[in-house]
Protein backbone atom coordinates (compact mmCIF):
# COMPACT_ATOMS: atom_id res chain seq x y z
CA UNK A 1 0.00 0.00 0.00
CA UNK A 2 1.97 2.74 -1.12
CA UNK A 3 -0.59 5.66 -1.67
CA UNK A 4 -0.68 7.39 1.92
CA UNK A 5 -3.59 10.03 1.31
CA UNK A 6 -5.87 7.28 3.11
CA UNK A 7 -4.04 7.90 6.42
CA UNK A 8 -5.15 11.32 6.64
CA UNK A 9 -8.56 10.74 7.37
CA UNK A 10 -8.11 8.00 9.99
CA UNK A 11 -5.78 10.62 11.79
CA UNK A 12 -8.52 13.44 11.15
CA UNK A 13 -11.07 11.12 12.47
CA UNK A 14 -9.03 9.36 15.47
CA UNK A 15 -7.46 12.89 16.60
CA UNK A 16 -9.99 14.12 19.11
CA UNK A 17 -10.61 10.47 21.27
CA UNK A 18 -6.15 9.83 21.33
CA UNK A 19 -5.16 13.67 22.40
CA UNK A 20 -8.46 13.36 25.18
CA UNK A 21 -7.03 9.93 26.22
CA UNK A 22 -3.39 11.18 26.13
CA UNK A 23 -4.28 14.46 28.34
CA UNK A 24 -5.87 11.77 30.78
CA UNK A 25 -2.44 10.12 30.74
CA UNK A 26 -0.07 13.10 31.06
CA UNK A 27 -2.08 15.53 32.53
CA UNK A 28 -0.40 17.93 30.19
CA UNK A 29 -1.56 19.55 26.81
CA UNK A 30 1.47 19.98 25.21
CA UNK A 31 2.96 16.36 26.13
CA UNK A 32 -0.24 15.26 24.56
CA UNK A 33 0.12 16.61 21.67
CA UNK A 34 3.37 15.89 20.76
CA UNK A 35 2.35 12.24 21.64
CA UNK A 36 -0.24 11.93 18.96
CA UNK A 37 1.96 13.99 16.44
CA UNK A 38 4.83 11.38 17.11
CA UNK A 39 2.25 8.48 17.02
CA UNK A 40 0.78 10.08 13.68
CA UNK A 41 4.68 10.01 12.17
CA UNK A 42 5.14 6.18 13.07
CA UNK A 43 1.57 5.50 11.50
CA UNK A 44 3.21 7.05 8.26
CA UNK A 45 5.97 5.23 8.55
CA UNK A 46 4.04 1.64 8.87
CA UNK A 47 0.77 1.60 7.57
CA UNK A 48 1.49 1.76 4.24
CA UNK A 49 3.78 -1.27 4.49
CA UNK A 50 1.22 -2.99 7.45
CA UNK A 51 -1.99 -1.71 6.51
CA UNK A 52 -4.31 0.27 9.22
CA UNK A 53 -4.66 -1.38 12.60
CA UNK A 54 -7.67 -3.30 13.42
CA UNK A 55 -8.48 -0.08 15.93
CA UNK A 56 -6.48 3.22 14.50
CA UNK A 57 -7.28 5.58 17.72
CA UNK A 58 -5.88 2.68 19.72
CA UNK A 59 -2.92 2.08 18.06
CA UNK A 60 -2.31 6.38 18.26
CA UNK A 61 -3.26 6.46 21.56
CA UNK A 62 -0.79 3.15 22.55
CA UNK A 63 2.08 4.28 20.39
CA UNK A 64 1.86 7.97 21.48
CA UNK A 65 1.70 7.17 25.26
CA UNK A 66 4.73 4.69 24.87
CA UNK A 67 7.05 7.57 22.82
CA UNK A 68 5.70 10.15 25.49
CA UNK A 69 7.34 8.00 28.12
CA UNK A 70 9.84 7.49 26.73
CA UNK A 71 10.80 10.78 25.89
CA UNK A 72 10.04 11.43 29.61
CA UNK A 73 12.68 8.66 30.70
CA UNK A 74 15.23 10.72 28.42
CA UNK A 75 14.71 13.80 30.49
CA UNK A 76 14.62 12.41 33.68
CA UNK A 77 17.53 10.03 33.44
CA UNK A 78 17.82 9.96 37.10
CA UNK A 79 14.70 11.19 38.60
CA UNK A 80 11.99 8.26 38.94
CA UNK A 81 9.12 8.70 36.63
CA UNK A 82 5.44 10.31 37.81
CA UNK A 83 3.04 8.20 40.23
CA UNK A 84 0.07 6.27 39.13
CA UNK A 85 -2.10 9.50 39.29
CA UNK A 86 0.30 11.57 36.97
CA UNK A 87 1.13 8.81 34.22
CA UNK A 88 -1.39 5.86 34.60
CA UNK A 89 -2.70 2.73 33.18
CA UNK A 90 0.56 1.51 32.03
CA UNK A 91 -0.13 -1.80 30.76
CA UNK A 92 1.58 -2.43 27.31
CA UNK A 93 -1.13 -4.24 25.46
CA UNK A 94 -2.72 -2.80 22.72
CA UNK A 95 -5.66 -5.02 23.10
CA UNK A 96 -6.53 -4.10 26.76
CA UNK A 97 -6.52 -0.14 24.91
CA UNK A 98 -8.62 -1.52 22.49
CA UNK A 99 -11.35 -2.82 24.52
CA UNK A 100 -11.14 -0.20 27.18
CA UNK A 101 -12.43 2.49 24.14
CA UNK A 102 -15.83 1.35 24.76
CA UNK A 103 -15.98 1.91 28.38
CA UNK A 104 -16.89 5.15 30.17
CA UNK A 105 -13.10 6.67 30.74
CA UNK A 106 -12.61 6.68 26.81
CA UNK A 107 -16.20 7.36 26.11
CA UNK A 108 -16.50 10.08 27.70
CA UNK A 109 -12.73 11.67 27.18
CA UNK A 110 -13.82 14.07 24.13
CA UNK A 111 -16.46 15.67 26.33
CA UNK A 112 -14.46 15.83 29.66
CA UNK A 113 -11.66 17.65 27.05
CA UNK A 114 -14.28 19.65 25.75
CA UNK A 115 -15.32 21.08 29.58
CA UNK A 116 -11.99 21.96 30.09
CA UNK A 117 -11.13 23.98 27.33
CA UNK A 118 -13.92 25.37 27.94
CA UNK A 119 -12.82 26.27 31.62
CA UNK A 120 -14.27 29.72 32.81
CA UNK A 121 -10.52 30.92 33.56
CA UNK A 122 -10.04 31.90 30.09
CA UNK A 123 -11.86 34.22 28.14
CA UNK A 124 -14.53 32.91 25.90
CA UNK A 125 -12.59 33.48 22.33
CA UNK A 126 -9.90 31.64 24.26
CA UNK A 127 -12.24 28.85 25.23
CA UNK A 128 -13.45 27.91 21.68
CA UNK A 129 -10.04 28.53 19.48
CA UNK A 130 -7.91 26.06 22.20
CA UNK A 131 -10.92 23.80 21.88
CA UNK A 132 -10.47 23.61 18.14
CA UNK A 133 -7.34 23.48 17.93
CA UNK A 134 -6.68 20.57 21.12
CA UNK A 135 -9.53 18.34 20.56
CA UNK A 136 -10.30 18.63 17.05
CA UNK A 137 -7.23 19.35 15.12
CA UNK A 138 -7.63 22.48 13.48
CA UNK A 139 -4.56 24.28 11.96
CA UNK A 140 -3.76 27.98 13.29
CA UNK A 141 -4.45 28.87 9.74
CA UNK A 142 -8.20 27.77 9.78
CA UNK A 143 -8.80 28.60 13.92
CA UNK A 144 -7.47 32.30 12.40
CA UNK A 145 -9.94 32.16 9.58
CA UNK A 146 -12.96 31.55 11.54
CA UNK A 147 -12.22 34.15 14.18
CA UNK A 148 -11.36 36.91 11.63
CA UNK A 149 -7.65 37.21 12.69
CA UNK A 150 -4.17 36.97 11.63
CA UNK A 151 -2.48 33.68 12.50
CA UNK A 152 0.05 35.27 14.75
CA UNK A 153 -2.98 36.61 16.82
CA UNK A 154 -4.46 33.07 17.32
CA UNK A 155 -1.04 31.97 17.91
CA UNK A 156 -0.64 33.83 20.58
CA UNK A 157 -4.20 33.18 21.63
CA UNK A 158 -3.56 29.71 22.16
CA UNK A 159 -0.78 29.92 23.96
CA UNK A 160 -2.10 31.79 26.10
CA UNK A 161 -4.91 29.76 26.70
CA UNK A 162 -2.46 26.81 27.61
CA UNK A 163 -0.15 28.62 29.69
CA UNK A 164 -3.55 29.80 31.93
CA UNK A 165 -4.90 26.60 32.27
CA UNK A 166 -1.33 25.03 33.26
CA UNK A 167 -1.18 28.37 36.00
CA UNK A 168 -4.65 27.63 37.18
CA UNK A 169 -3.72 23.81 37.70
CA UNK A 170 -7.29 23.05 36.11
CA UNK A 171 -8.04 19.30 37.55
CA UNK A 172 -8.07 17.49 34.62
CA UNK A 173 -11.59 15.93 35.40
CA UNK A 174 -15.19 16.31 33.73
CA UNK A 175 -16.98 19.13 35.86
CA UNK A 176 -19.66 18.74 37.58
CA UNK A 177 -23.04 19.81 36.85
CA UNK A 178 -23.47 23.50 37.67
CA UNK A 179 -20.06 23.73 36.10
CA UNK A 180 -21.17 21.84 32.84
CA UNK A 181 -24.01 24.16 32.42
CA UNK A 182 -21.83 27.35 32.87
CA UNK A 183 -19.79 26.21 30.16
CA UNK A 184 -22.17 24.92 27.84
CA UNK A 185 -22.68 27.96 25.94
CA UNK A 186 -19.16 27.49 24.92
CA UNK A 187 -18.91 23.89 24.06
CA UNK A 188 -21.52 24.35 22.11
CA UNK A 189 -20.18 27.13 19.77
CA UNK A 190 -17.28 24.94 19.55
CA UNK A 191 -18.74 21.81 18.26
CA UNK A 192 -20.77 24.34 15.39
CA UNK A 193 -17.12 26.27 14.69
CA UNK A 194 -16.21 22.43 14.06
CA UNK A 195 -19.19 21.57 11.90
CA UNK A 196 -18.69 24.96 9.83
CA UNK A 197 -15.08 24.06 9.18
CA UNK A 198 -15.86 20.42 7.91
CA UNK A 199 -19.19 21.91 6.08
CA UNK A 200 -17.45 24.44 4.26
CA UNK A 201 -14.28 22.61 3.37
CA UNK A 202 -12.38 25.58 4.00
CA UNK A 203 -8.72 23.74 4.13
CA UNK A 204 -10.05 22.47 0.33
CA UNK A 205 -9.77 19.07 0.79
CA UNK A 206 -13.00 17.42 -0.05
CA UNK A 207 -12.16 14.39 2.27
CA UNK A 208 -11.93 16.33 5.45
CA UNK A 209 -15.36 17.46 5.14
CA UNK A 210 -17.25 14.26 6.51
CA UNK A 211 -15.00 13.12 9.39
CA UNK A 212 -15.16 16.64 10.33
CA UNK A 213 -18.92 17.07 10.03
CA UNK A 214 -19.49 13.32 11.37
CA UNK A 215 -17.49 14.11 14.75
CA UNK A 216 -19.25 17.66 15.28
CA UNK A 217 -22.64 15.60 15.13
CA UNK A 218 -20.98 12.48 17.44
CA UNK A 219 -20.29 15.42 20.16
CA UNK A 220 -23.42 17.16 19.78
CA UNK A 221 -25.21 13.80 20.15
CA UNK A 222 -22.92 13.70 23.52
CA UNK A 223 -23.87 16.55 24.74
CA UNK A 224 -27.77 16.15 24.47
CA UNK A 225 -27.35 12.84 26.70
CA UNK A 226 -25.73 15.13 29.27
CA UNK A 227 -28.48 17.77 28.86
CA UNK A 228 -31.56 16.09 27.65
CA UNK A 229 -34.01 18.83 27.95
CA UNK A 230 -32.03 21.38 26.94
CA UNK A 231 -33.75 22.64 23.37
CA UNK A 232 -31.04 24.45 22.22
CA UNK A 233 -28.69 21.48 22.18
CA UNK A 234 -31.56 19.60 20.69
CA UNK A 235 -31.76 22.92 18.25
CA UNK A 236 -27.64 22.48 17.84
CA UNK A 237 -28.14 18.76 16.79
CA UNK A 238 -31.02 18.92 14.79
CA UNK A 239 -29.43 22.28 12.77
CA UNK A 240 -26.09 19.89 11.88
CA UNK A 241 -28.05 16.74 10.81
CA UNK A 242 -30.36 18.26 8.58
CA UNK A 243 -27.40 20.49 6.85
CA UNK A 244 -25.33 17.37 7.22
CA UNK A 245 -28.22 15.35 5.26
CA UNK A 246 -27.66 17.27 2.16
CA UNK A 247 -23.84 16.33 1.72
CA UNK A 248 -23.66 13.87 -0.94
CA UNK A 249 -25.84 16.78 -3.47
CA UNK A 250 -23.54 19.33 -2.19
CA UNK A 251 -20.82 18.59 -5.06
CA UNK A 252 -21.25 17.61 -8.30
CA UNK A 253 -18.50 14.60 -9.88
CA UNK A 254 -15.88 17.44 -10.80
CA UNK A 255 -16.11 19.04 -7.08
CA UNK A 256 -18.09 21.85 -8.80
CA UNK A 257 -20.80 23.60 -5.76
CA UNK A 258 -24.22 22.70 -6.45
CA UNK A 259 -26.85 25.35 -4.93
CA UNK A 260 -29.77 24.37 -2.80
CA UNK A 261 -32.49 24.51 -5.47
CA UNK A 262 -30.83 22.07 -8.19
CA UNK A 263 -29.52 19.43 -6.40
CA UNK A 264 -30.88 16.28 -6.31
CA UNK A 265 -33.09 15.40 -3.39
CA UNK A 266 -33.03 12.06 -4.02
CA UNK A 267 -29.75 11.87 -2.19
CA UNK A 268 -30.38 13.62 0.50
CA UNK A 269 -30.13 11.45 3.81
CA UNK A 270 -33.84 10.86 4.66
CA UNK A 271 -32.92 8.74 8.33
CA UNK A 272 -30.78 12.09 9.39
CA UNK A 273 -33.68 14.39 8.41
CA UNK A 274 -36.44 12.55 10.23
CA UNK A 275 -33.98 12.62 13.03
CA UNK A 276 -33.04 16.55 12.41
CA UNK A 277 -37.31 16.88 12.29
CA UNK A 278 -38.09 15.05 15.13
CA UNK A 279 -35.20 16.85 17.29
CA UNK A 280 -36.72 20.36 16.01
CA UNK A 281 -40.05 20.10 16.61
CA UNK A 282 -39.19 18.45 20.12
CA UNK A 283 -37.10 21.35 20.54
CA UNK A 284 -39.88 23.83 19.88
CA UNK A 285 -42.36 22.01 21.91
CA UNK A 286 -40.30 24.09 24.83
CA UNK A 287 -40.99 27.68 23.80
CA UNK A 288 -37.89 28.68 24.77
CA UNK A 289 -36.40 29.62 21.04
CA UNK A 290 -32.37 30.20 21.10
CA UNK A 291 -29.88 30.66 17.94
CA UNK A 292 -29.00 27.50 17.24
CA UNK A 293 -33.36 26.32 17.19
CA UNK A 294 -34.53 29.00 14.81
CA UNK A 295 -31.55 28.33 12.51
CA UNK A 296 -32.65 24.36 12.72
CA UNK A 297 -36.09 25.45 11.46
CA UNK A 298 -35.02 27.10 9.18
CA UNK A 299 -32.73 24.47 7.48
CA UNK A 300 -36.19 22.19 8.17
CA UNK A 301 -38.22 24.16 5.95
CA UNK A 302 -35.81 23.45 3.41
CA UNK A 303 -35.76 20.05 3.91
CA UNK A 304 -39.12 19.59 3.97
CA UNK A 305 -39.54 20.55 0.55
CA UNK A 306 -40.30 18.28 -1.76
CA UNK A 307 -39.22 20.91 -4.55
CA UNK A 308 -37.62 24.25 -4.60
CA UNK A 309 -40.79 25.76 -5.51
CA UNK A 310 -42.34 24.07 -2.34
CA UNK A 311 -39.80 26.17 -0.25
CA UNK A 312 -41.76 28.10 2.06
CA UNK A 313 -39.91 31.97 1.54
CA UNK A 314 -42.03 33.79 3.98
CA UNK A 315 -41.71 31.71 6.99
CA UNK A 316 -38.05 31.63 5.91
CA UNK A 317 -38.33 34.93 6.01
CA UNK A 318 -39.93 35.78 9.13
CA UNK A 319 -37.16 33.24 11.00
CA UNK A 320 -34.34 34.61 9.85
CA UNK A 321 -35.99 38.01 11.69
CA UNK A 322 -36.26 36.59 14.74
CA UNK A 323 -32.93 35.00 14.46
CA UNK A 324 -31.48 38.65 13.75
CA UNK A 325 -33.72 39.94 16.64
CA UNK A 326 -31.61 38.10 18.99
CA UNK A 327 -28.53 37.56 17.43
CA UNK A 328 -27.68 40.20 14.81
CA UNK A 329 -25.00 40.13 13.02
CA UNK A 330 -23.91 41.02 9.32
CA UNK A 331 -23.41 37.38 8.02
CA UNK A 332 -26.91 36.88 9.61
CA UNK A 333 -28.30 39.95 7.72
CA UNK A 334 -26.52 38.75 4.90
CA UNK A 335 -28.51 35.20 4.67
CA UNK A 336 -31.75 37.13 5.44
CA UNK A 337 -31.33 39.13 2.62
CA UNK A 338 -31.14 35.49 0.22
CA UNK A 339 -34.75 34.88 1.55
CA UNK A 340 -35.84 38.28 0.99
CA UNK A 341 -35.03 38.28 -2.55
CA UNK A 342 -37.35 34.91 -2.50
CA UNK A 343 -39.80 36.06 -1.12
CA UNK A 344 -39.97 39.67 -1.85
CA UNK A 345 -37.36 40.57 -4.94
CA UNK A 346 -33.81 41.03 -5.75
CA UNK A 347 -34.18 44.93 -5.07
CA UNK A 348 -35.29 44.61 -1.54
CA UNK A 349 -32.57 42.17 -0.71
CA UNK A 350 -29.42 44.39 -2.54
CA UNK A 351 -31.34 47.42 -0.27
CA UNK A 352 -30.62 45.19 2.55
CA UNK A 353 -26.88 44.17 1.88
CA UNK A 354 -25.83 47.61 0.60
CA UNK A 355 -25.02 49.00 3.97
CA UNK A 356 -23.17 46.03 5.15
CA UNK A 357 -20.57 46.32 2.91
CA UNK A 358 -17.64 48.12 5.42
CA UNK A 359 -18.30 45.53 8.20
CA UNK A 360 -18.36 42.27 5.24
CA UNK A 361 -15.54 44.00 2.91
CA UNK A 362 -13.53 41.01 2.96
CA UNK A 363 -16.46 37.94 3.13
CA UNK A 364 -16.30 36.03 -0.09
CA UNK A 365 -20.01 35.40 0.18
CA UNK A 366 -21.06 38.95 0.46
CA UNK A 367 -19.87 39.94 -2.80
CA UNK A 368 -21.25 36.36 -4.32
CA UNK A 369 -24.50 37.42 -3.22
CA UNK A 370 -24.27 41.00 -4.05
CA UNK A 371 -23.40 39.65 -7.48
CA UNK A 372 -26.12 37.39 -7.79
CA UNK A 373 -28.66 39.93 -7.53
CA UNK A 374 -27.22 42.70 -9.45
CA UNK A 375 -27.64 39.99 -12.19
CA UNK A 376 -31.31 39.65 -11.69
CA UNK A 377 -31.44 42.84 -11.87
CA UNK A 378 -29.50 43.15 -14.99
CA UNK A 379 -26.88 45.30 -14.14
CA UNK A 380 -24.14 43.42 -15.45
CA UNK A 381 -21.14 45.48 -15.19
CA UNK A 382 -21.43 45.92 -11.40
CA UNK A 383 -22.42 41.96 -10.73
CA UNK A 384 -19.21 41.33 -13.13
CA UNK A 385 -17.06 43.66 -10.55
CA UNK A 386 -19.19 42.02 -7.47
CA UNK A 387 -17.81 38.72 -8.83
CA UNK A 388 -14.52 39.79 -9.52
CA UNK A 389 -14.21 40.71 -5.85
CA UNK A 390 -15.82 37.48 -4.46
CA UNK A 391 -13.71 35.20 -7.26
CA UNK A 392 -10.85 36.90 -5.45
CA UNK A 393 -11.58 36.20 -1.68
CA UNK A 394 -12.83 32.50 -2.45
CA UNK A 395 -11.62 30.18 0.35
CA UNK A 396 -11.50 26.64 -2.05
CA UNK A 397 -11.29 26.10 -5.89
CA UNK A 398 -15.07 25.12 -5.63
CA UNK A 399 -16.05 28.19 -4.45
CA UNK A 400 -14.26 30.25 -7.21
CA UNK A 401 -15.43 27.74 -9.99
CA UNK A 402 -18.84 28.45 -8.80
CA UNK A 403 -18.29 32.33 -9.36
CA UNK A 404 -16.32 31.96 -12.46
CA UNK A 405 -19.64 29.90 -13.71
CA UNK A 406 -21.72 33.52 -13.40
CA UNK A 407 -18.99 35.40 -15.24
CA UNK A 408 -18.94 33.17 -18.33
CA UNK A 409 -22.86 33.35 -18.23
CA UNK A 410 -22.78 37.39 -18.21
CA UNK A 411 -19.51 37.22 -20.98
CA UNK A 412 -21.67 35.51 -23.28
CA UNK A 413 -25.24 36.15 -24.84
CA UNK A 414 -27.21 37.27 -21.50
CA UNK A 415 -29.99 34.72 -21.32
CA UNK A 416 -33.48 36.03 -20.78
CA UNK A 417 -34.45 37.88 -17.66
CA UNK A 418 -35.39 35.29 -15.23
CA UNK A 419 -33.24 32.62 -15.83
CA UNK A 420 -30.94 33.73 -13.88
CA UNK A 421 -33.92 34.09 -10.82
CA UNK A 422 -33.74 32.40 -7.72
CA UNK A 423 -29.56 31.83 -8.24
CA UNK A 424 -28.67 35.20 -5.73
CA UNK A 425 -27.58 32.82 -2.76
CA UNK A 426 -23.72 31.37 -3.31
CA UNK A 427 -24.31 30.16 0.56
CA UNK A 428 -27.24 27.73 0.21
CA UNK A 429 -25.63 24.30 -0.17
Amino acid sequence: MTDIAWIHPLLTTARPQAVAALLRYFRDMDTAEEAFQEACLRALKTWPQNGPPRDPTAWLIFVGRNTAIDAVRRRSKNEPLPDERVLSDLEDAETTIVERLDGADYRDDILRLLFICCHPELPATQQIALALRIVSGLSVKQIARAFVVGESAMEQRITRAKARIAQAEVPFEAPGPVERSERLAAVAAMIYLVFNEGYSASGGDASMRAPLCDEAIRLARLLLRLFQAEPEIMGLTALMLLQHARAAARFDQDGAVVLLEDQDRGMWNVEMIAEGLALIDKAMRHRNPGPYQIQAAIAALHARAKKPEDTDWQQIDLLYGALEAIQPSPVVTLNHAVAVSKSRGPQAALDMIEPLAPKLSGYFHFFGVKGGLLMQLGRDAEAREAFCNAISLANTAAEAAHIRMHLDRLSAERPAQGSASGRASTTAS
